[in-house]
């Protein structure tokens, strides 16, 4: 963090492949069968920013308001994905540079999706890579879009790449700041009630860290992510209430022009912060800084200045009450026709008798909100009759969470409609770990007598999801729908054990577990040791190590 270098780099790479690094690009020479790309940076960084990325990629390009160009990266194949994957970038872009206060500070922005990423993304200076998972088409924009992420890497470039943190103590400086700006450019797209209901959530969460002694300071160094990114926000918001909007942002210019490309620590920000606020900032500093418990009162009394927040806590202050006595309420709120509101109302319903809620089901229903209506999906699990043709419907939403959920839903109510419900969604892929595809395909290969003369090209299908050249986040829903209907043969098993290699933890945790439990039942322990042979040396000692471990 502390090394403060003018990096620029050269990049060797096939001559069919773009590269994309830190920087402007300077030039491009060839060399046999290399092209060798030269980035140039005009300002220091530090090194934990430097980065280079390879592959077969296309690129649009748009321009800021203050004209900055900004590079936005696919690969080829996902040409009709990128305007959804990128919408609202200029507009984010333009948000930031103006509720900041300081030109944005380096030469161009790139950013550019990768698969099988550790993270959600990461600022590399003016590179910013990001998980696949975010590439979406229109439907998919609806429930995982890039938005905010976007938002907070793109922050990053101020805080935590032009100042940045001299130690892990003052990590709330980088992700606390850019969580909390990346809010602010979210609720300039999405509203005012977006914005209240994702900082609801955050001190919901942060509330129940502190209730079970879990809280943490946000100056300790092993905090949390949800300390260093939720408590840190929410410390910058208490800090503009407190000493107002117009000293917040003075404040933030003179700290960000005065340190700009140097380290800072939390007393070099609240030093700024002094010279514009006449008032005492000690107790602030205690409470929202030093103390371990969240400050949950005053988070509170905070969002009760929003009348949709007020709203939302009257509904949800029903939740104890019998049905008999809240349906008039519930029915008035669903007028609202509010996303958050909605799915409340719907919640609430679940496990009461269809007889008495049948007709909040149909104005939910009715309402034509798209997250009122993925509620009932998520939430009904056994379908009554009496909505069963308007729970139907669901599997046209444009949405891959409704969707996923009404068809498996539907598939084990309904078994006479079967074969009409997989028709209705066979062409549907989903999100980019093909979530509905791969419920389609156990589905299809489960339902007797659908398209039998197919089956076997579905299980293969869905097997080959298992493999190294689809992402972790496909792999892993394969894996779970083999392991789920004991589906394993020799080709699944070699990718099991391959994926226990992988490097993302929470993957390689997923199918460790798997492995384990097959070597412990025993049923797949001869195809295991006869696989060893095919395994490259690592896979094979690990494998080995796993009978040993379980005595097999």
């Amino acid at each position: 963090m502390n090394d403060k270098i003018e990096f620029d780099l050269s990049v060797y790479a096939p001559k069919e492949f773009q590269v994309v690094a830190n920087g402007k690009l300077d030039t491009v020479t060839s060399i046999d069968d290399r092209n060798i790309w030269f980035f140039d940076m005009q300002k220091p960084m530090s090194s934990y920013l430097a980065a280079f990325i390879i592959g077969d990629l296309r690129v649009d390009v748009i321009n800021s308001e203050s004209g900055t160009p900004i590079q936005l990266y696919y690969r080829p194949e996902d040409s009709l994905k990128a305007e959804p994957t990128y919408r609202h970038t200029k507009q984010i872009f333009d948000f930031l540079e103006s509720e900041i206060g300081v030109p944005y500070p380096w030469q161009n922005y790139k950013q550019v999706p990768v698969r099988d990423f550790l993270y959600a993304g990461m600022e590399n200076t003016t590179a910013t890579v990001f998980s696949e998972a975010f590439v979406v088409d229109s439907i998919g924009f609806n429930d995982r879009n890039f938005v905010n992420v976007n938002a907070h890497e793109l922050a990053h470039h101020w805080f935590g790449n032009l100042i940045t943190e001299t130690s892990g103590m003052h990590h709330w400086l980088q992700e606390g700041f850019s969580t909390y700006y990346a809010l602010l450019a979210e609720k300039e797209i999405f509203g005012e009630d977006y914005f209240y209901w994702r900082l609801y959530q955050s001190a919901e969460q942060l509330q129940m860290l502190s209730d079970e002694g879990k809280g943490e300071s946000l100056l300790n160094p092993k905090a949390s992510s949800l300390t260093f990114y939720e408590k840190g926000a929410w410390a910058l918001h208490i800090l503009k209430d407190m000493i107002g909007e117009e000293s917040f942002k003075e404040a933030m210019v003179n700290y960000l022009n005065k340190y700009s490309y140097k380290n800072v620590t939390t007393d070099d920000f609240l030093n700024e912060v002094a010279k514009v606020y006449d008032g005492d900032l000690s107790v602030y500093k205690k409470n929202w800084l030093e103390q371990t418990a969240f400050k949950a009162d005053a988070a509170f009394q905070y969002l009760l200045r929003s009348d949709f927040i007020n709203e939302f806590f009257k509904i949800s202050s029903l939740r104890e009450k019998i049905i008999e006595d809240k349906i008039e309420a519930l029915d008035k709120a669903l007028e609202l026709s509010d996303d958050f509101i909605g799915q409340e109302v719907v919640y609430q319903l679940e496990g009461e008798d269809i007889t008495k809620t049948i007709g909040l089901y149909k104005k939910a229903f009715n309402s034509g909100n798209l997250y009122t209506r993925q509620a009932i999906a998520l939430s009904t699990s056994t379908i009554p009759a009496e909505i069963k043709e308007r729970y139907e419907s669901l599997l046209t939403d444009e949405s891959y969470i409704t969707i996923e959920s009404a068809l498996g839903n539907l598939w084990a109510n309904f078994p006479k409609e079967r074969t009409n419900y997989l028709d209705i969604t066979r062409n549907i892929i989903g999100f980019q770990d093909r979530n509905v595809r791969q419920l389609w395909l156990a589905l299809a290969v489960i339902t007797q007598n659908y398209r039998p003369e197919e089956q076997l090209a579905h299980l293969d299908e869905l097997k080959s999801y298992t493999s190294s050249e689809y992402s972790f986040e496909v792999r892993e829903r394969a894996l779970g729908y083999v392991n789920y209907f004991n589906w394993w043969d020799e080709p699944t098993l070699i990718n099991l054990v391959e994926a226990c290699m992988h490097h993302n933890w929470r993957f390689k945790k997923t199918t460790r577990t798997y492995l384990r439990l097959l070597i412990e039942e025993g049923n797949y322990n001869e195809q295991l040791l006869k696989i060893q042979d095919v395994l490259d040396a690592d896979q094979a000692d690990f494998l080995k190590n796993r009978f040993i471990e379980a005595g097999k």
